[in-house]
């Protein structure tokens, strides 16, 4: 049998540490990247030198300030850190094939089968991200998945202080079981607050608890997940590094600063969102067979309305206009809106036959395929719907 080495690897405040080559003098503040405080704004990531204050991500910004007084309020720049992470997305896929990534700044690999020693490349590759790109990052080493990504939580726990971690945390095989048994239950994979709370109900404080505990009452009481809580415990994942995952669909949404009671200014960004989703199916080279409206009020009551085509689609006029029927479907005038988004499922490789109206003219086609190459280059907001550049043109000068 194989010894897989899996490695998982977590950029180091990531959003902050972007921050800091943009902006030097940022280097060793309090700062963190959100919104404004003003304006309902939430934390996205904060600085090593503000988490000392209590800071966290998700946390209200109002609520940052009054925890850190003078921390600086960063405005979050998401097309600058989707470069710096497809900058080491780039280096993990070079190294090896066998890359999943998790999220903007997150990814697990399998080197198996490079002959270094997993702690050796880990250590190897720490030091390539750093030097080419100029970004921390910590990593955790184990034979499968779920140790590799406890580890390197535990990892950047233990070595929280003023600078990013930069861990390394190696459980060797066969110390899978030795190594989580102290550990709270809430590291396990698929622990939520609930759960934690039941499981501490029951006795259970550790990992190691777990796996004392009878398997046919875990079993019993949380079904699948039962079975899977006592396989984890005991440091057992056969999970495989997934190269590509399937999408199911792609969406795109926004929370307004303000709650907003404009259709006209709703439509606006209804226009905008059907634009970014049509460039993401166009990117992946797919069209959606059902586009869907969400929309939350100023109350929180959300709603969701879609509808099917016969004809799968991926142009920005098209989404636009189902969106904006649905819209004037479910409209309550003078009522506010607090959230609002556009979606697309039902994807399709490629698209049937559209009808006689929507068939897009050879013309329209290039022109898509230029401005989609604009937006590649300088991001998606980079050319507007004229409407939408004609209202924001007029806020600016106002």
């Amino acid at each position: 049998m194989t010894v897989r080495k899996i490695l998982h690897l977590d950029l180091d405040a990531f959003f902050c540490a972007v921050e800091e080559l943009r902006h030097p003098e940022l280097l060793g503040k309090a700062f963190a990247v959100g919104g404004k405080p003003d304006e309902r704004g939430v934390v996205a990531s904060c600085s090593y030198p503000a988490r000392r204050f209590g800071v966290s991500s998700a946390m209200p910004m109002v609520q940052a300030l009054r925890q850190c007084q003078g921390l600086i309020v960063v405005p979050g720049d998401h097309a600058a850190y989707e470069m710096a992470s497809q900058q080491v997305m780039e280096i993990l896929g070079g190294l090896t094939p066998l890359m999943e990534q998790i999220s903007i700044d997150e990814a697990f690999l399998d080197v198996t089968d490079l002959p270094d020693s997993a702690h050796e490349i880990a250590h190897q590759l720490q030091d390539r991200i750093q030097r080419e790109t100029h970004l921390p990052c910590s990593l955790g080493v184990a034979s499968n998945k779920l140790v590799a990504k406890i580890a390197n939580d535990f990892g950047k726990a233990a070595a929280r202080g003023l600078t990013p971690p930069r861990a390394v945390t190696v459980v060797p095989l066969g110390q899978e079981e030795t190594f989580l048994a102290p550990l709270p239950v809430r590291m396990l994979s698929g622990v939520g607050k609930k759960t934690e709370l039941r499981l501490q109900g029951m006795g259970m404080q550790t990992i190691g608890d777990l796996c004392h505990a009878s398997a046919a009452e875990l079993i019993q009481i949380f079904g699948k997940n039962g079975m899977d809580l006592v396989r984890h415990a005991h440091g057992i994942d056969d999970r495989l590094v997934v190269t590509e995952h399937e999408v199911k669909s792609i969406s795109q949404e926004i929370t307004f600063d303000r709650d907003i009671a404009d259709p006209r200014k709703l439509k606006e960004t209804l226009q905008s969102l059907s634009t970014q989703v049509a460039f993401r199916l166009r990117k992946a080279e797919i069209c959606a067979g059902t586009i869907r409206l969400k929309l939350r009020w100023s109350d929180f009551t959300t709603l969701t309305r879609q509808v099917s085509r016969a004809d799968p689609v991926n142009q920005d006029g098209i989404i636009f206009a189902a969106v904006v029927v649905l819209f004037d479907e479910v409209w309550q005038p003078g009522r506010k809106v607090r959230l609002i988004g556009v979606g697309a499922s039902s994807l399709a490789n490629k698209p049937q036959q559209p009808s006689l109206w929507d068939r897009p003219s050879d013309k329209e086609r290039r022109l898509l395929e230029a401005v989609d190459e604009l937006r590649e280059k300088y991001g998606t907001n980079a050319i507007l719907a004229g409407q939408t550049f004609k209202t924001a043109a007029g806020r600016k000068s106002k």
